[in-house]
């Protein structure tokens, strides 16, 4: 398997990041450790969680997936195999929010705790935070790295003027840049990521890691009524793309699956790394069976002619192209 730079972090992932959005929330520990060893096994080699996973959902706390993957390295001794990647920012209850500087102190040595690993591979702010200087967090992030609890940072939720704000302060100022972006972008949710932020990425040469790459299951097909949406706890999210534009986008993965002998997921994903500004899309799986549609996703080479049909059906505009 062929890695793929994450900017100039010095770190290289799989063409496809494993999402540990679902560990603790749509499957337990035991089912986890399964996705995680099958996962690593099969050559993925970067794990993707944040400290508030998963906060949302009712009787969780957050930290519940950095837990279940601290819990897996421990017992599996695979750390030196894989990439840790987490977030801080986001709202983890009264007082465990944004990205000051003492709270980002504090927030690594939770996470590094319950991922019980001395360091953090790549540390994201999960989220933009007004309520500081924009330099607040990259000075925080400079003490981590030469504290070596961190290796590398990046920026996920930010737009693109903030975040090239944030690339000319660390040239400026000397201190670490944000190496990747992690952002929402798949084939039904473009406009935003192609306008405002895949020109500046390709420009600085940042390593892009999109979350929702199929955008929460939709894009595997799973969901194609209403009616579907009660297959998953997942499925409230997908509602929205419920209209003619989605039937569209998954219409032409049908179509590029049949004439590849593949499925629409692995062909949704295959279009997300064959785009130049991607490094490696972020997915979960909940089985052995969706986990094995990540990994043969990342042998599917689509034509020109199979890029353009699918680029065609998702455009909301022809700018989109």
């Amino acid at each position: 398997m062929k890695f793929r730079k994450l900017g100039n972090s010095g770190l290289e992932t799989a063409p496809v990041v494993l999402g540990g959005n679902v560990f603790g929330w749509t499957i337990d520990a035991a089912t986890s450790f399964r996705i995680l060893d099958a996962a690593v096994d099969a050559g993925l080699n970067a794990i993707d969680t944040a400290d508030m996973y998963s906060r949302w959902v009712p009787g969780n706390q957050g930290g519940e997936s950095e837990t279940i993957i601290g819990q897996w390295l421990k017992q599996s001794g695979k750390r030196q195999r894989v990439l840790i990647l987490t977030k801080v920012g986001n709202d983890f209850g009264p007082g465990k929010k944004g990205l000051s500087k003492a709270y980002i102190a504090r927030a690594v040595e939770d996470s590094l705790r319950r991922l019980q690993t001395d360091v953090i591979d790549l540390y994201h702010s999960h989220t933009d935070d007004p309520e500081v200087p924009i330099e607040e967090p990259l000075e925080a992030y400079a003490q981590l790295i030469a504290q070596g609890k961190v290796r590398a940072i990046g920026a996920s939720n930010f737009s693109g003027r903030r975040l090239a704000e944030a690339l000319s302060i660390s040239e400026r100022n000397k201190l670490p840049r944000y190496e990747v972006l992690q952002p929402k972008y798949n084939l039904v949710e473009r406009a935003e990521y192609e306008r405002d932020l895949e020109p500046l990425v390709l420009e600085k040469k940042l390593g892009v890691i999109p979350y929702y790459g199929l955008a929460a299951g939709f894009l595997s097909g799973k969901y194609r009524s209403r009616a579907d949406l009660k297959q998953s706890p997942r499925g409230a999210r997908v509602e929205q793309y419920l209209n003619e534009r989605g039937e569209r986008v998954l219409e032409a993965l049908d179509e590029v699956a049949r004439e590849k002998n593949s499925k629409p997921a692995r062909v949704a994903l295959a279009w997300l790394m064959a785009r130049p500004s991607i490094t490696a899309p972020i997915a979960s799986a909940t089985r052995l069976e969706q986990l094995s549609d990540l990994v043969e996703s990342i042998k599917l080479t689509l034509d020109p002619a199979s890029i353009d049909k699918l680029n065609r059906a998702s455009e909301t505009e022809p700018a989109l192209r």
